[in-house]
């Protein structure tokens, strides 16, 4: 069944059902082969290998790369026009690429198929799929809890799929659900562990808040506190987005606002994690800025709703934030440091050297170091040397650098 919501401006609901084109109208979702080479490109056999082969895919001016993490060898350079984007599908092997007309899966080409108390571990060659969601504006690429949903910006369009499905795109592609928000925006969308949707109220001139709704379209709960709504994490089930003045917190039916200790404190953009109550946040507090490079940033507690700030020696950018695998919160500095901060504690706990001192470049889209945790490994890209740097979380050791036929713009990887 296919539902569209379309919110009217007076805010009644109207619910539209029909039925899916064919090839995603059918009541059986595809699941993952038992047999490895069903899914490898074109029924090329994959390879067993003894371990998970990390891989990295990064976008460059002309094209994306998919480098084998350990080596640094390319594996696949797929030249495309316009500027790319990339985000993690939800399933540990595809990566969506965004670029002009919609969101295109590529295949990294390791995986691991867990079998209880062990996994089988294959690699096959990297390539762009066929399967792409349309859109006018690729938006944010929400994978949670075994769903994967896609905003359009440019449309309001809303897309959201079983990730599983992507193992099997020779033989078909993922059975779609599909909603249309009442106004087109620069917005979020997530469908949770009970197939309810939460996803951003704005339009072209502005964002408000924040809708839950079941896949009917009955709306559950709703808040108008959070002016200019960006970016999404979550503490375990809890999903929080930020706010001009603090955060909101949604739980099931139940949605928190957390002030921020400024009357202008945004946070735009953070980091969750699966089993951390806590979440990271930037932390801007000039409106007026055409480019705030802050030096603080926000740690909320989702289970009392407090949020604390975090001092820093240097500012950072909308992509230098992570987490480590137990919880710890790492942010890139601008003095090419990794810093460690307890979330606990809210405080700096270790500085790691990485890059060269950098400066955040006014054009967001322009490349500027950058970081992406993968397992327990930490890749730092420094686009002026054209590297990608190794930071073992374990020892918080650079422990070696890749380097790039092409200047990094941005970095995302699989654990293989």
């Amino acid at each position: 069944m296919r539902i569209i919501l379309m919110l009217t401006k007076s805010g009644v609901l109207v619910v539209l059902s029909s039925l899916l084109l064919a090839a995603c109208g059918t009541e059986q979702s595809a699941r993952p082969s038992s047999d490895p080479s069903d899914r490898s490109p074109a029924g090329e056999a994959a390879t067993e290998v003894d371990r998970p082969q990390a891989r990295l895919a990064v976008t460059y001016d002309g094209g994306v790369l998919v480098l084998d993490a350990a080596s640094g060898e390319v594996l696949l350079d797929e030249k495309q026009e316009g500027f790319l984007r990339l985000n993690p599908a939800g399933d540990d092997r595809h990566v969506f690429v965004s670029g002009a007309g919609g969101l295109t899966a590529l295949d990294t080409g390791a995986w691991t198929d867990e079998h209880g108390d062990h996994g089988h571990s294959w690699t096959t060659t990297p390539r762009l799929t066929d399967f792409t969601i349309p859109a006018e504006e690729p938006g944010h690429v929400v994978p949670h809890h075994g769903r994967t949903t896609v905003f359009d910006d440019g449309t309001g369009a809303i897309t959201a799929f079983d990730p599983a499905d992507l193992a099997d795109l020779d033989e078909d592609e993922p059975e779609l659900d599909t909603w249309e928000a009442d106004e087109a925006h620069h917005g979020v969308a997530v469908q949770d562990g009970h197939g309810n949707l939460v996803l951003t109220v704005g339009d072209h001139e502005s964002r408000s808040g924040i809708r839950v709704m079941t896949a009917a379209g009955n709306v559950l709960a709703e808040t108008d506190e959070c002016p200019g709504v960006h970016g999404e994490a979550f503490a375990g089930e809890v999903a929080l987005f930020g706010c001009e003045d603090g955060v909101v917190l949604v739980d099931g039916r139940e949605i928190t606002k957390v002030d921020a200790p400024d009357a202008y404190g945004r946070i735009g953009n953070q980091a969750g994690h699966e089993t951390s109550p806590y979440v990271l946040g930037d932390y801007k507090v000039d409106a007026d800025a055409e480019l705030e490079r802050p030096t603080r940033v926000s740690v909320i507690d989702t289970r009392d709703a407090s949020l604390r700030l975090v001092d820093l020696p240097a500012s950072y950018s909308f992509r230098s934030l992570g987490r480590t695998p137990d919880g710890a919160a790492l942010v890139l500095g601008t003095d090419g440091r990794l810093h460690v901060i307890d979330v606990a504690e809210a405080r700096v706990v270790a500085s790691v050297p990485v890059t060269a001192a950098w400066k955040e470049p006014k054009d967001w889209q322009q490349a500027r170091p950058l970081l992406e945790v993968v397992g327990a490994t930490a890749y730092v890209t420094e686009p002026a040397t054209k590297q990608v740097h190794v930071v073992d979380l374990d020892s918080l050791e650079v422990t070696g650098s890749l380097t790039l036929p092409q200047v990094p713009v941005e970095l995302t990887g699989v654990t293989g």
